[in-house]
């Protein structure tokens, strides 16, 4: 995405299964007299992706886990310009809304209903491209360990390489990504600085972190393709359990693995030390990716 400067924002389509259909939540704003999605601005560097789902639980009440990423919004307010990055969000909880001076009410619709509320047409965009998604049956925050140095300064065996100080502190702003997605699984790699990329989201969740030798890298003399194909058929294997997971991989397979369950050979799915993404699987295909 081009950088922007202005205004960065985000929010999400928070949404919930009920037995007449999915519901999505909307909200009044009665500064502005509108009905529009929960959103707001991103605090000083706090990721969009963080500010979304904060700012969906302060506005709506509504704890929501992202599944996919939807239209970006770009428009002017105040006289400068603004983006708005959403999410897809399924609610897992609510507080109880309580109305305030920034939102005095809000209502879960019916897609259709919402899209005929909502004052804006870009929100009524955001709602049709949420609409058009296939049911998310998993989500998986697939992430690349984080800097442990260079491999040749370190003595040892390499799958033994520990994290540096930069990795370390990678490793704690990734644990409040992976928490958002609310895992009930972590999986890593064996080299221990996939393991210590994980954690501190371990530590946050309380999880155990599995180990699995299918998202390593090749060893001497294995053929890459051959594990680029393991790694892409564990991921396929952890989506198909469904729910929430987080896994840790290295860099000489999450290209080809990416470009085995997308399809796409056309798209740099490159993954620097401390970063990642966002799939969301719709039963056992690759519904969507989105970098972190």
């Amino acid at each position: 995405m081009a950088a922007v400067i202005g205004i960065r924002a985000a929010g999400g389509v928070a949404w919930r299964p009920t037995p007449d259909g999915v519901r999505v939540c909307v909200v009044h704003r009665p500064r502005y007299g509108d009905w529009t999605l929960p959103k707001g601005k991103l605090e000083p560097g706090e990721h969009a992706l963080a500010a979304a789902v904060r700012e969906v639980a302060e506005e709506s009440d509504v704890r929501g886990v992202p599944q996919v990423r939807l239209p970006s919004v770009r428009y002017r307010s105040e006289g400068q310009a603004k983006l708005v990055d959403y999410w897809s969000m399924l609610a897992v909880a609510s507080g109880g809304f309580q109305p305030d001076t920034e939102v005095d009410d809000m209502r879960w619709l019916a897609v259709d209903d919402a899209i005929r509320l909502v004052s804006y047409p870009h929100d009524a965009e955001v709602l049709a491209a949420f609409a058009a998604l296939p049911p998310v049956t998993a989500t998986v925050a697939l992430v690349r360990h984080a800097h442990a140095g260079k491999r040749a300064t370190w003595s040892g065996p390499d799958v033994g390489r520990p994290l540096d100080a930069e990795g370390r502190a990678q490793a704690s702003a990734l644990a409040d990504l992976v928490a958002l997605i609310r895992p009930s699984r972590l999986v890593s790699a064996s080299p221990r600085r996939c393991v210590q990329t994980l954690d501190p989201a371990a530590a946050r969740l309380d999880l155990p972190i599995e180990i699995c030798g299918d998202l390593d890298e090749p060893q001497p003399g294995q053929q890459s393709d051959e594990q680029i194909l393991a790694t892409a058929a564990r991921l396929l294997e952890l989506a198909n359990a469904g729910g929430q997971v987080a896994v840790c991989s290295q860099g000489k397979v999450l290209p080809g693995a990416l470009e085995q369950l997308t399809g796409r050979t056309d798209e740099d799915f490159t993954t620097p030390k401390g970063g990642g993404w966002l799939l969301a699987f719709t039963a056992d295909r690759l519904l969507a990716v989105d970098r972190l």
